[in-house]
């Protein structure tokens, strides 16, 4: 092979940095090399991570293997271990040419791979200009990183660190570039994107950002949130779920679980009546929004009371987008020296939530035969609606948009009866 290979897994705030890690890693030169961005949310995503290191040294013998993001941050010294590895690059390493440039020769040994700083001690995110996001229609925005909240069950803050934020006027100017780029679709993202502004002068928050982006950046046609925490919504966007039709009408919520004994064991901060008092305000605002979320199954200590509960809220919300996860104990994490359930029991449990999900979903789909939607079309043929539900677009190229009319679904996503082009 030649030139740079990246190989993404886990959020969307990490393919905005693969972006990033490509464009520093050219400007030092490199070649011939695999960049690995990992991700650390559950042991199944590490494992994937090094299931594809060792494929990737399979396949391309010769190429220098680069592994950087929040699975390699955490344990750096186990991915240096691993024979395929050439470099290990910490969070913060992997956003600046200059450790690019210092990759060790080969056959050093694993203590020689590490170029990975103590995470805890970065204070500021520096803003990154991306004009394109190589193989996405929708333009990734990065206006947040790290968190300051300690979840039992999280190690995502050990791989990123304190949470600080992108400056406004960096992110507006990173706003016209991606519209100049032709995105139609701005997503702004963020490891805990509702903490914005926390740390700048006048504390703004997450929706004056985005009050302030669709004001000084008319061109955006299409505004869209990443995951959020719906107790740190502010009253700036609440506005714009009421009043601005060009904020999309989906949340993707931070959620969890539904029982309230379980958010305190996870060191939540939201109720379960919090999570549905939120929900209701929002369709009172607007009524077609949609919630997506994440709720994690078999958590330490959950019976089958708390995991009715879940399935509950998640029920009484209305998730039309829900991802569930099975629990999956980090190391070193609080929740992890809690007593276990068995993993039998785990994955059941997981697999009751999955298909309550799904009931959700084709609910969701359901509701929407026979309306119009305006979708942006996507790779292979699929296009997203504006509350983020899928469509089958025959016939429509990347980065179209169009307004069709649904005549049904399958089950997974939206089937059109007629389509037809408009305007950005």
């Amino acid at each position: 092979m030649s030139g740079i290979d990246v190989i993404t897994f886990g959020c969307r705030l990490n393919t905005y940095e693969s972006e990033v890690m490509k464009a520093e890693a050219a400007k030092a030169g490199l070649n011939n090399a695999i960049l690995v961005n990992t991700c650390a949310v559950t042991g199944e995503a590490v494992r994937q991570a090094r299931q594809a290191i060792r494929r990737a040294r399979r396949e391309n013998p010769e190429a220098r293997i680069i592994v950087t993001g929040c699975a390699a941050q955490t344990d750096a010294a186990g991915f240096a271990a691993m024979a395929e590895v050439d470099m290990v690059l910490g969070n913060e390493e992997k956003l600046k040419a200059e450790h690019y440039r210092a990759l060790p020769d080969f056959g050093v040994d694993a203590e020689e791979k590490l170029r990975v700083n103590d995470i805890m001690s970065v204070t500021e995110t520096a803003p990154q200009m991306v004009a394109h996001i190589d193989g996405h229609v929708r333009g990734f925005l990065q206006v947040q990183n790290g968190c300051d909240h300690r979840c039992t069950f999280c190690i995502i803050p050990f791989g990123r660190g304190n949470s600080r934020s992108v400056p406004m006027g960096a992110v507006v100017e990173q706003a016209r570039k991606l519209v100049e780029s032709g995105y139609i679709e701005v997503v702004l993202t963020g490891v805990d994107a509702t903490s914005y502004g926390a740390d700048l002068p006048g504390n703004p928050t997450l929706g004056l950002l985005a009050k302030t982006l669709l004001k000084q950046v008319p061109e955006i046609t299409r505004l869209r949130l990443s995951s959020i925490d719906s107790i740190e919504v502010d009253s700036h966007l609440f506005d714009l779920i009421a009043d601005e039709p060009r904020f999309m009408p989906h949340l993707h919520l931070s959620l969890q679980h539904g029982d309230d004994m379980i958010l305190k064991r996870m060191k939540r901060r939201h109720s379960s009546a919090d999570a549905l008092a939120f929900a209701k305000q929002v369709r009172s605002l607007r009524p077609d929004f949609s919630f997506g979320a994440d709720m994690i199954a078999g958590f330490p200590t959950e019976t089958e009371e708390m995991a009715a509960n879940s399935a509950r809220l998640a029920e009484e919300i209305g998730i039309a987008h829900l991802h569930v996860f099975p629990y999956s104990p980090r190391p070193s994490t609080p929740a992890a020296k809690m007593p276990q359930l068995d993993r039998g029991v785990v994955k059941q449990r997981a697999a009751s939530l999955r298909a309550v999900a799904e009931k959700l979903h084709s609910n969701h789909l359901e509701s929407l035969v026979g309306t119009r939607q305006k979708l942006l079309v996507e790779r292979n043929e699929m296009a997203h609606s504006e509350d983020f539900t899928l469509v089958a677009v025959p016939g429509y190229q990347p980065g179209a948009l169009v307004e069709a009319r649904i005549a049904g679904h399958n089950g997974r996503n939206l089937i059109l009866e007629s389509a037809s082009p408009v305007a950005a």
